[in-house]
């Protein structure tokens, strides 16, 4: 009886052994641990296992959704400050007469939008969406290169300049800040939300 309850136990903890399991998932994670972007003093962070698997492909696409999310986030971020500075543009928003000034900052823009102005703004960025933001000629060097560069030349914006060491710090560096607008657009929408602003008052 004791052999028998001691060989149920001993089976029972062999299922819980991670071993081989383990060994292939550290060998999947480490081809990313050298990604850009795999930076102090996290390093290569992926709680939820979503490129456990080593799978390249969903890796670039990931990295691919992170930067241009990241590039949103800069603009929003930017988009919020300035108009909370109090710039607006001059002239009417609408054949009706609505001036850009009276449009407010933050969510309340969304109700006090003329509706053609908002499927403008809704057509503009599934125009980009679908047309502008990708890799349009199939020569991008990384995931995120939009320049879509023609064997005629076209926009370079002087990256070729760069070294490669140069080339990866400032991905890195543009990882990085779209990582901390993310969490500073959110921060502002949701203290806008409760009322408490986190910008200094005048």
């Amino acid at each position: 009886m004791k052999s028998a309850v001691f060989a149920t136990l001993l089976a029972s903890a062999a299922a819980f052994a991670p071993v081989a399991q383990k060994a292939s998932s550290t060998m999947a994670l480490s081809a990313f641990t050298e990604e850009v972007g795999a930076q102090r003093p996290l390093g290569f962070f992926d709680p939820l296992g979503l490129v456990a698997d080593g799978d390249q492909a969903k890796f670039d696409r990931l990295r691919f959704v992170e930067i241009k999310h990241g590039r949103i986030s800069m603009l929003a971020v930017a988009g919020y400050l300035v108009q909370e500075s109090g710039f607006r543009l001059g002239g009417n928003i609408d054949l009706a007469g609505t001036k850009f000034t009276d449009i407010p900052n933050g969510f309340a823009a969304f109700a006090a939008l003329p509706t053609a102005g908002v499927l403008q703004l809704l057509l503009f960025v599934g125009l980009l969406e679908t047309g502008i933001m990708k890799d349009v000629t199939g020569t991008n060097e990384f995931p995120g290169d939009f320049r879509n560069m023609n064997p005629e030349g076209g926009l370079d914006y002087g990256w070729d300049t760069f070294t490669d060491e140069e080339k990866l710090e400032k991905r890195g560096i543009e990882l990085n800040n779209g990582r901390a607008a993310k969490m500073g657009i959110l921060a502002l929408m949701v203290h806008e939300q409760l009322g408490v602003s986190l910008l200094p008052q005048a």
